[in-house]
Parts: structure tokens; sequence; C-alpha cells
């Protein structure tokens, strides 16, 4: 039943994150600067929380201060750098480069597990991460191996691999937690810490000359980036890895562009072809493989 309850957990932190690709190439379009974006996103969770944490806070404050490197460390990760590489990278790239790079991050957890001798990988990972990301590539490339060798390498591409190397970082490390906080004020704690890494780049930011304009659109984004993309996949996220380890989750996220496609068909009325079907198949058996435990090892 854990099992189960960490892979529901895991869907629903890769259909939110996916929502967070969309909206964030959605703001990139509407001119919401990127570092903006990040700081009033996190600011806005930060508030949201707080009502709901700051006893708990209170009661685990030995425990925060006592792993306070472990915390500083995650938070930079996450909310300080993956979120501003992400939000930078959709200025500069499309959507389907910036996806392209996301099926790279199962491999990114699994190799620093291994370097940091974090998890042991075993090869039904391997197995199911190379399906997982043929699938996920049959369906950004259509099937079509011309698309995916004509992509143009930018600026917004370079800063993706930041993403996935801090991400694969933060997600590598968490499993490194040996002490108990609630869920919620875990992420409060993260939010907290992150935005002392957020707030110089959002004053940079400012300092060349790059305001956001408080419009009915940005407060409809930002509810939705607070909600959804942060404190409920934070919260599903950390809650399946601490079940079922960082390997194991991470191969999950190569649905995300899977999620996104499916949003694409039903916002912009794109229809579901052969190549979609091919890499969803291929998708799912990985998410079996990879889940699959050897027995005897």
């Amino acid at each position: 039943m854990q099992n189960i309850k960490a892979y529901i957990m895991l869907v629903c932190a890769t259909l939110f994150w996916a929502g967070n690709f969309m909206i964030g190439k959605f703001a990139s379009l509407a001119n919401i600067p990127p570092m903006s974006l990040v700081f009033f996103r996190w600011s806005l969770v930060w508030l949201i929380l707080l009502p709901f944490t700051f006893k708990e806070i209170s009661k685990y404050k030995s425990v925060i201060l006592s792993n306070l490197p472990l915390l500083f460390f995650l938070s930079l990760t996450s909310v300080g750098l993956f979120n501003s590489f992400t939000y930078l990278a959709l200025v500069h790239t499309q959507v389907i480069n910036a996806s392209l790079f996301n099926t790279a991050i199962p491999g990114m957890i699994i190799l620093l597990c291994f370097i940091f001798k974090i998890e042991k990988t075993n090869k039904f990972q391997i197995f199911g991460l190379l399906f997982s990301v043929f699938g996920i590539l049959s369906i950004i490339t259509k099937l079509d191996l011309s698309i995916l060798l004509s992509l143009n390498f930018n600026k917004g591409d370079l800063v993706m691999i930041g993403a996935v190397i801090t991400w694969g970082l933060y997600s590598s490390f968490l499993k490194k937690k040996n002490f108990k906080l609630p869920l919620l004020t875990l992420v409060h704690v993260l939010c907290t810490f992150g935005l002392i890494f957020v707030f110089p780049q959002f004053f940079y930011e400012l300092s060349q000359g790059q305001s956001i304009k408080f419009d009915i659109n940005f407060i409809y984004i930002l509810i939705f980036l607070a909600l959804f993309p942060s404190i409920g996949s934070y919260y599903c996220w950390a809650g399946a890895v601490s079940i079922i380890g960082a390997n194991r989750a991470g191969i999950f996220l190569s649905l995300i562009p899977l999620f996104s496609t499916i949003m694409a068909i039903i916002f912009f009325k794109e229809q579901f072809q052969f190549f979609h079907l091919i890499g969803a198949i291929l998708i799912i058996l990985g998410l079996l493989l990879s889940n699959k435990e050897i027995k005897n090892a």
C-alpha cells in the first residue's frame, strides 16, 4: 500500500510540474521576468503555508537547526536554482527542447546516487530508464529522427543543463535526509531558505530594468504556481522519495513531457497521433521495469 501511495504521489507531482512548464512558457510570452516570477511565486507559497506550519516549525526548531547544511543545500538546488534555470531557459528556448532535457533528469539522479554512494543502481533501473527515454523521444520527435538531429542548442538549452543537474542533486540528497519533519513543514522550510537564494536574483533583474506588471493574468499564474507545482508537487515528491527512494522516483519524471503533450491536446486542440501512443507505451514499460526489484541480490 505504501508503494501505491508513492506512485500516486509521483503521478500528481509530475502532472503539476508539466503544468509548470506550460505556465512558464506562457509567462515568458506575456513578458513576465523569470526571476521575478520565481520570487513572487515562492513568496506567495511562504505566505500560504505560514498559518499551517508556524507551530510545527517552532516544535521542530532543534531538528531544523541541527540539519541546516542539508536543508540549505536542498533549498538552494530546488527553490533557489531549479526554478530559476527552468523559467530563464523557457525565455530562450522552446518547450520541446526543455522537455528533451527533462528526460535526462532520471539518468542524472541515478548517476549522482551512484557517484555519492546514496543508493545502489540495478539493471532494471537502467533498462527502465532507456525505455522511458525512448518513449519521450518518440513523442518529442514524432518518430522523425531529423527533428531530433536538427535541434539547435541555444542559450536556453544550456541553461536547462543547469536545471537538470540541480534537480538531480536535490532528489539524490533528499534521500540522505535521516530526520523527521512533517512534509508541509519541510516544504515551508525549503521555501524560506530558498527565498534567501532567490532574492539576489530578483534584485539583479530589477537593477536591469525588468519590472513586473501586476495584472489579473499574473495573479492567476501565481495562484496556480503556488498551489500546484510548488506546494502540491514538492509535498508529493518528497513524500514519495521517502517511501521508494530517489532512483525509483526519478524515472517518473519522464511522465512530465507526456502530460505536457496531453495538455497541448486539450488546450491547443492538437491531435493524438501514432507517435503519442508509441511513446506512452514505452514510458509505461520503463516505469514498470524501473520499479522491478531484484530478488536474492
